[in-house]
This record gives structure tokens, C-alpha cells and sequence, in this order.
């Protein structure tokens, strides 16, 4: 039996349904339906957890039939995706239907994965929560002991441990500086590229606080308008819009006594700049619609990729919203700066993945890691996680082979290990070959030298190291190739000792 989580794509158009489903079934089950009512059948017999559904559709929209599935199967995580822009239709869709997440078109795979992911794991916490209520009124006695121990084991999956990294990585400085606001009540601000970890690093100073026995709550006010974000936060009443059918409480009063992450605060709208800096100067929300303040205590994390401060200079944030927010600022270093981590990372992620799939492999190969180290990473944390996701799908032995990466990552482990032979150590320069050629100055013979280093490396590594097929596939002799291995040096043990 299937224990990936089960998603139900609904739309129309049958082009659009094969794409997405395309996007979603390396890590789900997916049902598709192009009606509503095929997708009703689908729901009466299958464990659905996420919908994704077109807005726009014959006889019954989205959501019309979003509605339907809130009456009869409420846990079900309703995602809208069309081509609707105008704030006021979203906010009434959101709303009728409780819709999880509104995604406009044209959608990008990796937010249409994201949502997925996000909507999932929302799901089983649901569940999770169901169950935990249950114990407590069945075991009335224990409850606030097994409510305790739930509240540490969430505390301990966000202890400032579970930001994997090496034995002295630049990580571990910012986890320490970390630890030590974590315990102090005032603002934090985050920087860092995506994919980097703002959000683990945000909950383990949540979960380290004095705050951890509140909630966490997490938005991305880069994604969501700004009509639709002052609800989110802030909330609004019943009738205060079009579409408001119900009384909405807001993240920020949901916060109240814990933590909430701006995630990528950089992204807001000047307009809403105000709003926020009104909010952390007065520690006061007010709903869309009402008349009546409200006082709230939560302690704000933001985080971003932009360089905030330079934004300040350019006139595109608020020097005072950024000077309120940013008490204490966090960096996080990308992969590429912190290249031992990528080996102790890839184990875990490797782990993760082996339990989620039940595919059994041993590891990598040391020339795997070493190509792995090599590449610069510039989707950090979750590139890795899908080349290694990639390379788990494709094993057919149980170690993960160099032959296995994408052939970007083993390009720039050839240039590297080739510009590392060329000067005669293995400090080569990262990056894809061709732009380690033309960039770097140098005589033309030097240059040429570099690239056919690289290239003999890179095939090498995709035919295994087997000369016969390398040569083949490079048009020379098994002579020839060992020739030109001899000159420049090019073993498969020196080359990839030196640049793991």
C-alpha cells in the first residue's frame, strides 16, 4: 500500500492536467478528473488529502465545487489555480470555499511543488492534531503529560541541531548567535539566499525561546497581495469586503504570546510597509472592517534575500520598519560557502528520502560526494535535495554513483578537478567549464589545455571511468586517451581525493 500522500488535480483542459500531474507524481499519487463530477467519484473512493483545481471550468467552477468538497470532506486541502487577478475576487473565492492557497497562472513547478509539499505535511499535522485530541480525552488523566512530550519532540525536531552541518561549518557561528537571541524578546532578522533554511532557523529560535509552549506561524508575504495579506494578518470581519461571508481572525491574533515569520519581507508593497511598521510600533492589530484595536504580544522574525539595508538606500523600504525589525540580523551562508556541510547534508537528505520512498541504498560514492562538493548549488538546500531525490529514482545499484548527477553538477567537478591538474593542485575554480575557459586570462595553448582537461574529465565520469567507452564516445584511441590522461595528470582516485 502507498504511503506517498494523494492529490486530486482537476481541470478542464487535459494539457494542463498532464502537466501538472507531470510536476507532482515523483513525490505524490495523483487522480486526475476534468469535471466535477468525475472528480466527486474520485473523492467518494480515494484517500484524497490536497485538490488542486482550475477556477474556470464548464457547468461547475471551482469554486462551486471546492465548496461541495468543504461540506463533505473538510480535511481535504483546497488549492485554486487560474488565471484570476483582481484582490477582491481572490479574497471571496478564498472564502467560500476555504481555499488553502490561491495560485495564479502562470504558475512556476517549483511553487506548485511547494504548495503541495506545504499542503500535505498541513494535512497530517491536521491528523496528527485529531489524534492527539483524542488520546487526551481518552486518557484524561495523562493528557497534559502526553501534551508535554508532543511539545518537546516539535521542539526537538527544531533545536538548532536539526540545521545539519559539519564539524566547524560557518553555520554553527550563526546557530550560536542565534542561541543566545533566541532567549531575548526582540526582533530578528534573517538574511539568506533561498533555500538556505530562514525558516528552520526562525522555529529553532521560537523553540529555544521562552515563547516555544505558543504557536509558530509562518507567511510568505512575497506570494500574497496585498488586499490578501492585511487579511491573513490581521484578519477581518464578516461582510467587510466582497466574498467576507465569515469573521476571520488573523495570524497575528492566532500568534498571540508566540512567534510569527515574515518570510520574504523584502517583497512587501510600500502601502503595506506602514501598516506593519504601525503594527510593531503599537503592538496593536485591527481587522479589515472593524473599528476596534486590539492589543497582541508576538514576537516578529523576518526574513528575506535581499539585501535589506542596500533597499533602505534605494528608497524601496522604510528605513524605520527596517531598523524595527531588524534588532538582531542573522546571515545564513549559502552552500557554496560552506562546502564541507554538503556531504553530512547529503546523508540526511538521503536518509529522508530513503524512508520516504522504502528504496534501499547504501550511500554515495566518494566521487559522487566529491562532484556533489564541487558544484556551487545556487537553489542551495533544496537543489540538492531534488539531484539527490533524482539520483535515489535512477539508482540501479545501492550506492549513488557520479554517474548519476545531472550532467551541470558533474561539468563543474570536471572544470574544477581540470583547472586543479592544470596548476598543479586542487584548488580549481567552481563553475561549468566553458566559463572557467574564457573567463581566465591566460595563453591560448594554457586555455585550451583547461577545456580539454575538463572535457576528458567529465566523460570519464559519465561512462564510469571506463576508458574503451570514453574514447570511444571522444572519437580516440584507448592509446590516444591514456596519452592524454598521462599529461594532464587525470586519475579517478588523485583527482577526486584532492577536490573532496
Amino acid at each position: 500500500m502507498s504511503r506517498r500522500p494523494a492529490i486530486l488535480v482537476v481541470d478542464d483542459e487535459p494539457r494542463s492536467v498532464e502537466v501538472i500531474a507531470r510536476v507532482l507524481d515523483e513525490e505524490f499519487d495523483v487522480f486526475t478528473a476534468l469535471d466535477a463530477e468525475e472528480a466527486l467519484r474520485i473523492l467518494e473512493n480515494e484517500w484524497i488529502q490536497v485538490i488542486f483545481c482550475d477556477q474556470r471550468m464548464p457547468k461547475t467552477s471551482g469554486v462551486a465545487l471546492l465548496t461541495q468538497v468543504r461540506e463533505r470532506w473538510p480535511d481535504i486541502l483546497r488549492i485554486i489555480v487560474t488565471g484570476y487577478t483582481e484582490p477582491e475576487d481572490m479574497i471571496g473565492a478564498i472564502n467560500a470555499a476555504g481555499i488553502y492557497q490561491f495560485i495564479p497562472k502562470p504558475w512556476h513547478p517549483d511553487q506548485l511543488l511547494l504548495a503541495a509539499r506545504n499542503a500535505a505535511h498541513l494535512f497530517q499535522l491536521q491528523r496528527d492534531h485529531e489524534r492527539l485530541n483524542l488520546e487526551m480525552k481518552l486518557t484524561a488523566p495523562t493528557a497534559e503529560a502526553r501534551l508535554s512530550v508532543q511539545r518537546a519532540r516539535v521542539a526537538q525536531n527544531f533545536h538548532f541541531d536539526s540545521l545539519v552541518r559539519a564539524a566547524g561549518s560557518p553555520l554553527s557561528q550563526v546557530c550560536t548567535r542565534a542561541a543566545q537571541v533566541a532567549t531575548f524578546d526582540v526582533p530578528v532578522l534573517i538574511h539568506g539566499e533561498t533555500g538556505t533554511g530562514k525558516e528552520l532557523l526562525a522555529r529553532a529560535i521560537h523553540y529555544s525561546s521562552l515563547r516555544s509552549e505558543r504557536p509558530f506561524f509562518a507567511v510568505n508575504c512575497g506570494a500574497i497581495p496585498d488586499e490578501l495579506l492585511e487579511s491573513e494578518l490581521f484578519g477581518h470581519k464578516k461582510g467587510a469586503f466582497t466574498g467576507a461571508h465569515v469573521t476571520r481572525i488573523g495570524l497575528l491574533d492566532q500568534a498571540d504570546g508566540g512567534t510569527i515569520l515574515l518570510d520574504e519581507i523584502g517583497d512587501v508593497s510600500p502601502a503595506f510597509q506602514v501598516k506593519l511598521l504601525r503594527f510593531l510600533q503599537e503592538g496593536e492589530i485591527r481587522p479589515v472592517g472593524s473599528n476596534e484595536s486590539k492589543r497582541v504580544d508576538v514576537r516578529v522574525v523576518a526574513a528575506t534575500h535581499r539585501e535589506l539595508i542596500g533597499e533602505v538606500g534605494l528608497g524601496r523600504f522604510r528605513e524605520d520598519l527596517y531598523y524595527r525589525l531588524a534588532a538582531m540580523v542573522l546571515t545564513l551562508p549559502p552552500l557554496r560557502e560552506r562546502r564541507a556541510d554538503v556531504a553530512v547534508l547529503a546523508g540526511t537528505i538521503l536518509d529522508g528520502l530513503v524512508a520516504q520512498h522504502g528504496k534501499k541504498v547504501k550511500g554515495f560514492t566518494d566521487e559522487a560526494l566529491a562532484c556533489l562538493a564541487a558544484y556551487d548549488w545556487p537553489g542551495n538546500v533544496r537543489e540538492l535535495q531534488n539531484e539527490i531525490t533524482r539520483m535515489l529514482v535512477l539508482a540501479e545499484r545501492d550506492t549513488l554513483g557520479a554517474d548519476l548527477l545531472s550532467p551541470h553538477v558533474v561539468r563543474a567537478a570536471a572544470a574544477t578537478i581540470a583547472k586543479g591538474e592544470a596548476n598543479g593542485n586542487g584548488n580549481g575554480a567552481r563553475g561549468e567549464p566553458e566559463a572557467i575557459t574564457l573567463a581566465q586570462a591566460g595563453p591560448l595553448k594554457d586555455r585550451i589545455e583547461r577545456m580539454e582537461a575538463s572535457i576528458l574529465t567529465e566523460t570519464l565520469v559519465r561512462c564510469r571511468w571506463n576508458k574503451s567507452r570514453a574514447a570511444e564516445e571522444l572519437g580516440l584511441s584507448r592509446v590516444g586517451l591514456r596519452a592524454k590522461l598521462d599529461r594532464y595528470g587525470i586519475s579517478r582516485d588523485s583527482a577526486f581525493a584532492r577536490s573532496h
